[in-house]
């Protein structure tokens, strides 16, 4: 007997950020959706839970409210601790949000229930199987419980994250791919340091071009992690150490208190920032999020980038054509939205991989004055991207003048 049949205008494979983004765009044009996850939400999900400007303005586009996420923290401004010990703070502007930290565990969830508001169809604990591909549709396997189905789509987004299944089985993955970077992170409780009310950046001589953060919480919580290059030579076991060593630090345990306690284990993933060389999509599918290598190169940060690129391929899948032309029109949305940005990114982490250049940034910083501190935090939370200046098709009359999210 054959597996039963569902047809649909959009499947969307993977319910995270990317994925419920291309379903809300799709859904609002008219189209009927479905999406699968493997996970049933909420579920947690490993990441440093920092929303900058580019992520909060695409959460905000699409509807969302702050007020689903319960420990959602608003930011107002940044610290910074050079390899030296210089600490220098950033405010951000007040009009608006223009930073904030959201656990994914709440976020991802509130974004599904928002993906179901609009109408798509969500299927928890349902794993992508297979696809075969035809000219004019997508048959894709899934399976709940021990049973097959086929959803036959016009369109496929594979928002699956950095090991992308539908990637694999479409013949595209990159062999041996781990990732441009490497990152751990922990929650901690009982903060009693200035860590409960602060964002902090450290930047440690041996994680250069990366950096240690903690990130805010409700309730004296904070998200405490470190993120790392990969360059062929840390194994898991040397992040581990660097890990335990990096809590013991005394800049680390006097913003935390002495009183902080670890929740849980710690957890480590990889951070995919290959944009450029990615594939975005092939025949009938479209690659979004870290399935598409979008995340930051400088930073890390991945959850503006993945709500972007889920929104623009849906864009790109309503905006209809010939596959090649949609496939087209998406490349182009996404190189015009992050390759020059992503290119800066890359010279600027050489700048900052040496100590003479992560300590130079910060003094110049410290002797600057309230504005340009402020234009440079917003610089740095993507309030408008590293690279406008070099992308004049992207200027408009209020740049570095709009108002927050929200």
């Amino acid at each position: 007997m054959s597996a039963p049949v569902d047809q649909v205008d959009l499947l969307v494979v993977g319910a995270g950020p990317a994925g419920t983004a291309a379903a809300i765009t799709a859904r609002r044009a008219g189209l009927t959706v479905t999406i699968v996850d493997k996970a049933e939400f909420p579920r947690d999900k490993c990441c440093g839970d920092g929303l900058t400007s580019l992520a909060l303005r695409q959460l905000d586009a699409l509807g969302f409210d702050p007020g689903a996420v319960r420990s959602w923290q608003n930011v107002d401004a940044a610290w910074l601790r050079s390899p030296s010990g210089r600490e220098v703070e950033l405010p951000l502007p007040t009009e608006g949000t223009f930073a904030a930290v959201a656990p994914r565990l709440e976020l991802d969830a509130a974004l599904v229930d928002l993906a179901r508001r609009h109408g798509a169809v969500v299927h928890e604990n349902t794993s992508f199987a297979s696809i075969e591909s035809a000219p004019d549709h997508v048959d894709v396997t899934v399976e709940h419980a021990g049973v097959s189905r086929i959803v036959r789509a016009t369109w496929v987004v594979a928002a699956d994250g950095m090991w992308s299944p539908v990637r694999k089985a479409l013949g595209v993955a990159v062999n041996g791919y781990l990732g441009e970077w490497h990152a751990f992170r922990q929650y901690a409780s009982n903060v009693t340091g200035v860590a409960k009310d602060r964002l902090i950046v450290w930047f440690d001589d041996d994680l250069l071009p990366g950096y240690a953060w903690s990130f805010p919480l409700p309730g004296n919580r904070v998200n405490i992690g470190f993120g790392v290059l990969r360059d062929g030579e840390r194994r898991i076991q040397d992040m581990k150490d660097t890990w335990a060593d990096l809590l013991q630090r005394p800049h680390v345990r006097e913003a935390l208190g002495p009183d902080a306690v670890l929740e849980g284990r710690h957890t480590a993933w990889p951070i995919p920032a290959r944009i450029d060389e990615a594939v975005t999509g092939v025949g009938r599918v479209l690659f979004v999020g870290d399935a598409a290598m979008a995340t930051d190169a400088l930073t890390g940060e991945g959850i503006g980038q993945a709500l972007l690129t889920g929104v623009e391929a849906a864009a790109a899948i309503v905006a209809g054509g010939s596959s090649l032309d949609v496939r087209r029109a998406y490349r182009r949305a996404v190189d015009h939205h992050l390759l020059a940005d992503h290119r800066m990114s890359i010279r600027l982490g050489k700048v900052l991989a040496r100590r003479r250049g992560a300590r130079g940034a910060i003094a110049l910083l410290d002797h600057a004055g309230s504005w340009s501190r402020r234009m440079f935090a917003r610089w740095m939370f993507e309030d408008e991207p590293r690279a406008i200046l070099l992308t004049p098709s992207r200027w408009h009359r209020r740049l570095l003048r709009q108002r927050g999210a929200f």
